[in-house]
């Protein structure tokens, strides 16, 4: 049997731990899977507890808060696995979540991450920002899901019951082959936290492996418990990771006309938040751009030496050819499928 490793990484998260570590316990049957946290210097009663209540879990002490990316690298190299299941303190996992995503890994060599349905903790019949039924990205880089469009949630009524090559894996819950993580370079500590796993995946994708969505699998998810929605840290870790995520990633032919285009709706955004009164929110757009420019040299570095980019990317059917903002915003198409045009 393959060997798993469940990999929790916690930030002053003791409250999650003591609530969803137990059903993790109860529900995860699967032979050769050891649970791990990962402790990101916290400074709450988190080592305690877990040192109090959960002696079978093993526990990674890091010496600072790396973020999500740079935890992960540290913590994942402390781990023996076959499969890493990278997974937030804050999911509530069902009983028997884990099997459906390791046999289908098993079954398919050229897949090398799948996740669960994502649904909402506090709605549990709908599904929850991040990920849903699985991720996928327009072509100006703004990324959505099966089942969410910016912040348009659907009802989970079955319409994504079906296993689906998606474009991304969310962090919340992803389960990845150990060798293509080292292979493809791990997380890019750059992006600290929040789309870390976009760019990651990216990566894989443009290696030629494929990722899924098995909803036959489900958790729920709380979501913002390290960050609320509208945190200006948050907003603008996402408005820089996201300008991240388009120079390391996208091909030569389109990345000159994207980035400029892209960085016009960031501006066209940075607006609107100003006319909302948002002003913490618009700052934080100002200083993305500005922390993104500053780092140009070094992601030009990364680009020069992916030779890969200069050639056709193989997952492009992936992407959606239309701009994601003129869809929801002026055509008010607020799900999925009216999206992609089905």
């Amino acid at each position: 049997m393959p060997e798993v490793s469940i990999v929790i990484l916690n930030w002053n998260g003791s409250h999650f731990l003591q609530q969803f570590l137990p059903p993790l316990i109860r529900h995860t049957g699967y032979p050769w899977v050891e649970i791990v946290v990962a402790d990101n210097a916290s400074t709450d009663d988190s080592l305690t507890i877990l040192a109090q209540h959960f002696p079978q879990v093993k526990i990674i002490r890091l010496d600072r808060n790396y973020g999500f990316a740079g935890g992960y690298n540290r913590a994942l190299s402390q781990v023996s696995a076959d499969y890493y299941v990278i997974l937030n303190s804050d999911v509530e996992v069902t009983d028997g979540w884990l099997d459906p995503l390791v046999n289908f890994l098993e079954q398919h060599a050229e897949v090398a991450a799948v996740m669960p349905k994502i649904l909402s903790w506090y709605q549990p019949d709908t599904f929850e920002h991040a990920g849903a039924a699985g991720g996928f990205i327009d072509r100006y880089g703004y990324p959505f899901c099966r089942g969410r469009i910016f912040d348009s949630i659907e009802s989970d009524q079955g319409q994504y019951d079906d296993p689906a090559e998606v474009f991304w894996i969310t962090g919340a819950c992803m389960v990845i082959r150990s060798s293509v993580f080292y292979e493809c370079g791990g997380f890019d500590e750059m992006f600290f936290a929040h789309m870390e796993e976009i760019d990651l995946c990216w990566r894989m994708l443009w290696k030629g492996y494929k990722l899924y969505c098995i909803p036959q699998s489900s958790v729920f998810h709380v979501g913002g418990g390290a960050l609320p929605a509208e945190n200006p840290f948050k907003i603008y870790l996402n408005f820089r990771n996201n300008l991240f995520l388009i120079y390391k990633n996208i091909e030569s032919k389109r990345f000159f006309s994207i980035l400029i285009q892209r960085l016009m709706l960031d501006y066209l955004a940075a607006v609107l938040f100003l006319v909302q009164r948002k002003f913490s929110l618009f700052t934080a757009v100002i200083k993305a751009h500005r922390d993104f420019f500053r780092s140009v040299k070094i992601l030009h570095r990364y680009r020069c030496q992916q030779n890969y980019l200069t050639s056709t990317f193989p997952a492009s059917r992936l992407i959606l050819r239309k701009c994601l903002v003129w869809q929801y915003f002026i055509l008010k198409k607020n799900s999925f499928n009216s999206v992609m045009g089905r």
